[in-house]
């Protein structure tokens, strides 16, 4: 099973793999959504969409569907970057 950003929990974080589609917003590209990068999960909205996110500093809202688009490899809690 592939984790992606919708499958983190809150406050959880992880570094960009990569994505299963070639249709990413370049809205997202442009605000630091590349494989490399870390992502913190900081709220989720009611019915869990949208998602808050803070990718490398910039705080951002996704929707569940493009969350689901967007693979990950997890941050163990004594790990940093």
């Amino acid at each position: 099973m592939k984790l992606t950003i919708a499958h983190l929990k809150k406050g959880q974080s992880a570094v960009i793999k990569g994505f299963s589609t070639d249709v990413i917003p370049i809205k997202l590209l442009e605000l630091g959504c590349l494989p490399g990068n870390q992502v913190e999960l900081l709220q989720i909205a009611p019915f869990k969409d949208p998602l808050y996110l803070n990718i490398n500093g910039s705080f951002l809202t996704i929707r569940r569907a493009t969350a689901l688009e967007i693979e990950i490899d997890m941050i163990k809690e004594n790990d940093s970057l």
